[in-house]
Formats: C-alpha cells, structure tokens, sequence
C-alpha cells in the first residue's frame, strides 16, 4: 500500500512524497511477500538462496527487510541479511533473547519447526539496521521451508 503526502508549496504548485520513503516502515504484507519469495528461492537453489540472503542481494534486503535463516536440526543461524546482525552466523538461535530477557529465538524456531507452508509470527525488541542500536518492537515471520531450513523475515512496527 502506497501512501502519499501532499504540500502545499508558496508558489501553490503541489509536491508529492511517498511516506514510506520517510519511515522506512513496510508491515506484514510485504514481509510476507519477501518470505515467499525466499521460500522459492530456497527450493530453487538452496545453497545460491542462502548466499543471497547473506549478501543482502536479489532483493532480499529491502529497507528495514531482510531475511534470515536457520537450521532445522540444531538451530545455527546460517544465514542473516541484516549487515548490524552478522554477528548472529553460526550461533545457536534458539538461544536468542532481547532486551527485555524475553526468548524469541526459542519461539523463532517452534515456529520454524511446524509444518511446510505454515506462517507464524513472533513479536520481540530488535534493533533496526543502521547506527541506531536502540531496540525496538518488531514482529518476525518464519516458517519451514524444507531441506531443514527455517527462515523468516520481519518487520518493525
């Protein structure tokens, strides 16, 4: 969904903005779009899917979203699209709290693990890409994507 803004300008002509440039702030939709679209990848080509995630290419990072991903089997984060988050590659992310002490990565990956083709959504504090390491309240969507990967992709509310 497109939003736009409208100024008045002295001159009375009318200048257009899109809010969204502004805001950064794409929602579920677009998330879940981004999923699915991971999701084909994946089936595709597992191995050049997850390079893409990771490099942030193919349009896999887009504004605020980006994809990550994890194995199924024992939970390591093999692929994360967020350039502040790098850090998370080979852990363990069933492990993961936020700020505030709760344990979304245990949720991350129950959602992970149910069946193909289920979505679920995980609300927890994250921060945003960029300098400001400030968290704040983000939903995650993740599902099962076969091969024993689970991926996701979320938004910032």
């Amino acid at each position: 969904m497109l939003r736009t803004l409208i100024i008045s300008a002295v001159s009375g002509a009318a200048l257009t903005f899109s809010t969204t440039a502004f805001a950064g702030g794409q929602g579920p939709e677009e998330a879940k779009a981004m999923l699915q679209k991971a999701v084909a990848a994946v089936h595709a080509d597992k191995t050049k899917a997850l390079d893409m995630f990771n490099k942030g290419e193919g349009g896999f990072l887009d504004r605020d979203l980006y994809v990550f991903c994890s194995n199924l089997s024992d939970g390591k984060v093999v692929a994360v699209g967020n350039p502040n988050a790098k850090q998370l590659l080979g852990t363990d992310g069933r492990t993961l709290k936020d700020s505030t002490g709760k344990a979304y990565g245990a949720e991350l990956f129950a959602g992970e693990q149910k069946p193909e083709g289920q979505f679920t959504e995980v609300s927890y504090m994250f921060p945003r890409r960029g300098a400001d390491k400030t968290p704040v309240p983000k939903v995650s969507i993740v599902t099962n994507v076969g091969g024993g990967l689970g991926c996701g992709v979320g938004y910032y509310k």
